[in-house]
């Protein structure tokens, strides 16, 4: 262990309870959508707190609305500030976004949860709380690294850009109103929750609406109609079809330990509104996902085509095809070369700190990734400390060594990407 390592790890042990402290403090305020505002002060006062410049701005819903790559369904964005802090380099290194969302997804049924979904409890070596895993535990990792570098007195060449946005779990506004800034840095790295994972390919997604025509008829002469229930499940084993065939072009070796790279999800079915009556309509919503190799229109097109030929199937779709709309939240995919140093460097300061060769795959969900590399032209790697495996579920949860962990990690790879100034420090 280099001598630098060991000051940086010493540091984050010494005030790893601070970082706690302050991670449970933003876990017990709730920040769902439309509600971050209370969360974002915190976080803005703390980066005040530790001498950055801070930027704080309520997104412009207008200006967003004209972008290509904007997706929402709010009709404004009215007390809900993006937050951004700036650690300024000495100058002649490389700069690097660190972003992470500060809203989370509702916390469902109460009942489910063993304790208030936002108590912040702490048993075992883990904090529980909705959000904490995804991804405020994240957001912590990455401001203790800064932390670290300032409270050794060490001076970086490039500058940090710590930004807390708003409207990933929607889609990505938040970070889209980031790049509309002008916020641009030579790489970034977003903390989503991969177990430690490093992600240098994120899956895209969007959603879809379909709606299957049938023909109303009484039910005790149900031969006299056509069900648009039953038509909907050929719908839906077509669309399955679909997913098998997308899925098996994809070779990428980051993909070998997910059994479904790019899923396609029926995730609401409606249909109906009498038990006497031959339903005439059903209404499929999903959710589509798109390869880090392909666009979202080659996506679009590909699934348009494919329900074009259900009426090879069954004659009812020629003169009743189904149609599609596309809808709601979209995530845009992203991609970095497996050969960009930011991937050498953040993997090689892994085996520093962890001892063990870095898991590399590519990411089974969507993130704000995708939106830095391809609108904010910001090639981007998701690595953070949480659980994948409970973002979003009932007692969601952290494992806090693994917050300290990779805020040590993270450390070591902006002085190695930025640049130490040792002229100064």
């Amino acid at each position: 262990m280099s001598e630098l390592q060991a000051r940086i790890k010493q540091w984050i042990r010494t005030n790893s309870e601070e970082g706690i402290a302050f991670l449970q403090r933003l876990v017990q305020v709730p920040s769902t959508q439309g509600h971050e505002a209370a969360a974002q002060a915190l976080v803005a006062e703390k980066l005040q707190q530790m001498g950055l410049e801070v930027d704080v701005w309520e997104l412009d819903g207008e200006a967003l609305k004209k972008h290509p790559y904007f997706c929402s369904s709010r009709p404004d964005f009215d007390n809900c500030p993006n937050v951004v802090g700036i650690l300024r380099g000495s100058g002649g290194g490389k700069s690097i976004i660190l972003n992470g969302h500060i809203d989370v997804v509702p916390e469902g049924e109460r009942e489910q949860w063993s304790d208030d979904p936002y108590s912040g409890a702490i048993r075992d070596g883990k904090m529980y709380g909705r959000g904490v895993t995804d991804m405020k535990g994240g957001n912590v990792s990455l401001l203790l690294a800064i932390q670290a570098i300032q409270g050794l007195g060490l001076r970086l060449k490039g500058d940090v850009i710590f930004q807390s946005v708003v409207e990933e779990e929607s889609g990505g506004a938040g970070t889209l109103a980031t790049v509309m800034r002008g916020y641009q840095a030579d790489a970034a790295i977003i903390p989503e929750p991969t177990n430690m994972r490093i992600f240098p390919k994120q899956q895209g997604s969007m959603w879809f609406r379909i709606q299957v025509k049938g023909r109303a008829a009484h039910g005790g002469t149900r031969y006299e109609g056509v069900s648009a229930i039953e038509k909907s499940m050929l719908v839906i084993r077509h669309i399955q079809a679909l997913e098998e065939r997308r899925n098996a072009r994809i070779t990428d070796p980051l993909y070998q330990n997910t059994p479904i790279p790019i899923p396609i999800n029926i995730g609401v079915i409606q249909g109906g509104n009498w038990p006497s009556s031959v339903p005439d309509l059903v209404r499929l919503e999903g959710r589509m996902g798109v390869s880090p190799e392909e666009t979202i229109e080659e996506a679009k097109l590909e699934m348009e085509q494919w329900l074009e030929r259900l009426a090879e199937q069954d004659p009812w779709f020629k003169e009743h095809a189904p149609v599609l709309e596309w809808f709601g939240a979209r995530w845009i995919p992203g991609s970095m070369d497996m050969e960009h140093e930011l991937m050498h460097t953040l993997a090689e300061q892994y085996r520093k700190v962890a001892g063990t060769e870095p898991v590399i795959e590519a990411s089974p969900w969507g993130t704000d990734g995708g939106l830095l590399t391809q609108a904010g032209k910001t090639p981007a790697i998701v690595f953070g400390p949480g659980v994948t495996e409970v973002a979003h579920y009932p007692n969601e949860y952290i494992e806090l060594d693994k917050v300290t962990e990779a805020a040590e990690i993270i450390a070591l790879t902006l002085i190695q990407w930025c640049g130490l100034d040792e002229t100064n420090g």
